[in-house]
């Protein structure tokens, strides 16, 4: 697969040969929203037939590994309007390393949204993920500070939501979430946790989810086979 232009594939059989909406010429016409659970961060053209949940937390340093290699191929499939990604953002790695980074940069990526930058401000976070944890993690400080590396998000609305914590309920309730998806292990499946049109990738495929090519082959797997009902 090569580029980002959009495949001439129909999601049903009545339009069968049909082209698909142009591509999203880049992230920051993503549609983004929570969705009516109150915890599940949807971004992507809401009619696309692939279905990627994520569960990341912003201090793992794994996710931060998925994130600069395989999720690239996640984002190229959402610019062309064949995925959504659903994220679900868990906090558990403050009582693992100390500190509320965690928390605090979840915080932020909830105001982030409210601000239609969530996708831009998550790039960026994870992009300066590693430099964060040298200094101790995410803080009231760091968080609008890197805001500043997105267009437009800037501002005292969110700097204030940042310092004060507004949506410490959202981080709580999304944590709850998280935990809850582990099902017999109640501190959550791990991150990142990813499923594709609600399958989980474990076993030898979870390996393939950190290399571009290996992860866009099972994106486009899923396509060809959407989820049905």
């Amino acid at each position: 697969m090569t580029g980002c232009a959009p495949r001439e594939r129909s999601t049903d059989d009545s339009g069968a040969g049909a082209p698909l909406p142009a591509a999203y010429t880049g992230v920051e016409e993503l549609p983004e929203e929570l969705a009516s659970d109150g915890t599940t961060i949807v971004v992507g053209d809401p009619a696309a037939a692939t279905t990627v949940r994520l569960y990341e937390d912003p201090r793992c340093p794994v996710v931060e590994e998925f994130e600069a290699t395989g999720a690239p191929a996640l984002r190229e499939m959402t610019l062309r309007r064949e995925a959504k990604t659903e994220y679900t953002l868990a906090s558990f790695r403050d009582d693992r390393v100390g500190g509320d980074g965690s928390k605090r940069a979840v915080n932020a990526l909830r105001a982030a949204l409210d601000a239609g930058k969530f996708t831009e401000y998550h790039a960026v976070l994870f992009e300066n993920m590693a430099e964060n944890e040298l200094a101790g993690g995410y803080t009231t400080a760091s968080l609008p500070e890197l805001a500043g590396h997105v267009e437009r998000l800037r501002s005292e609305t969110f700097d204030s939501a940042v310092a004060t914590m507004k949506y410490k309920d959202f981080v709580t309730a999304s944590q709850k979430t998280y935990e809850a998806a582990g099902g017999d292990d109640p501190r959550g499946p791990g991150t990142p946790t990813v499923a594709i049109n609600g399958a989980q990738i474990t076993g030898g495929l979870y390996d393939w989810l950190f290399e571009k090519e290996s992860f866009d082959q099972l994106l486009d797997s899923a396509h060809d086979e959407p989820q049905t009902g």
